[in-house]
């Protein structure tokens, strides 16, 4: 959207690079189908140093950062991670200065299909903020470059307190959607799972049709707001409530952990599931139902 707006904007691709350089980009969205061409590259050295990087990777390829990164970021460089979970800022603010580091958090509903190709779903929200800071006048101008491409951005005040609340959703339905391959009655126990007895994921609706898994859907984001306000991040209960309501309106959505488990992929389990546990831990919080999911992520985990 933001190369349809005439934005100078540079792909830096790996396994779609010769689709996108042959074909550009396209989106069926049900707010309209459009075509892009963005400036493909498959090495940063050929794109050089910007102003604004935004960071779209998986999570568990962010041990490339020291390959990738530096040919694209220079002293005035805005360095915008776009990627789920927690400690992204912080692996960012290790390799360059912590007042270049942006967060934002996509509250958007869509599947790559094929090389090049983007199903757009539902939603479309960034919500930006500053890694450890109030927003910057820069943080206000990529959201009003944001917006004026068609993109919902928005600033928080807050990015730690952000990451917790979209925490909220990914964690039951990126994680009991995984998960439910082993089956609904594993994830009440520790018990190992049996590779025999793996069932076909749930997608969000049959999480949320069947009262069992809603049950555990709604046990799992209490389990994070409780975590989050006990770290000071102040949470309402009613969030719960109203990001089911959201859900229901994606019909039968496969999260991005369901794609990355039903390929064979690694699941990013550090960022979404382990990090945000250890947190809760050393906040004394008991989360017995995010204990229990992230025993069964490891034990799914493709690799």
């Amino acid at each position: 959207m933001l190369s349809r707006a005439g934005q100078d904007a540079h792909f830096l691709l790996r396994a779609d690079y010769d689709a996108v350089l042959r074909n550009g980009v396209s989106i069926r969205s049900p707010q309209g189908d459009f075509h892009a061409r963005p400036h493909a590259a498959r090495m940063p050295e050929e794109i050089g140093v910007c102003d604004l990087v935004m960071i779209a990777l998986k999570t568990t390829a962010n041990s490339e950062f020291p390959k990738l990164l530096p040919p694209l970021v220079g002293p005035s460089t805005a360095v915008l991670t776009l990627q789920n979970g927690l400690g992204n800022e912080e692996a960012l603010a290790r390799l360059f200065s912590p007042a270049q580091i942006l967060g934002g958090l996509c509250f958007v509903c869509l599947n790559r299909i094929a090389p090049g190709v983007i199903q757009h779903l539902d939603h479309g929200l960034i919500m930006l903020g500053e890694f450890q800071r109030w927003p910057e006048p820069r943080t206000h101008d990529i959201a009003s470059i944001f917006k004026h491409a068609g993109v919902v951005g928005k600033v928080t005040g807050n990015l730690a307190r952000a990451h917790w609340e979209k925490l909220v959703w990914n964690i039951p339905f990126n994680g009991l959607g995984v998960a439910s391959a082993a089956g609904y009655e594993a994830l009440l126990s520790s018990q190992p799972v049996l590779p025999a007895t793996r069932q076909p994921c749930q997608t969000t609706n049959q999480l949320l049709d069947g009262e069992k898994w809603e049950k555990l859907v709604r046990e799992l984001m209490n389990e994070v707001i409780t975590a989050a306000n006990a770290l000071g991040h102040t949470l309402e209960l009613a969030l719960a409530e109203k990001m089911i309501e959201r859900t229901r309106t994606m019909g039968a959505y496969k999260a991005s952990t369901i794609l990355d488990f039903e390929r064979g992929q690694p699941l990013e389990l550090e960022s979404l599931f382990l990090e945000p546990l250890r947190q809760a831990q050393a906040a004394k919080v008991s989360t017995p139902r995010l204990a229990v999911l992230c025993e069964r992520l490891r034990q799914l985990n493709p690799t």
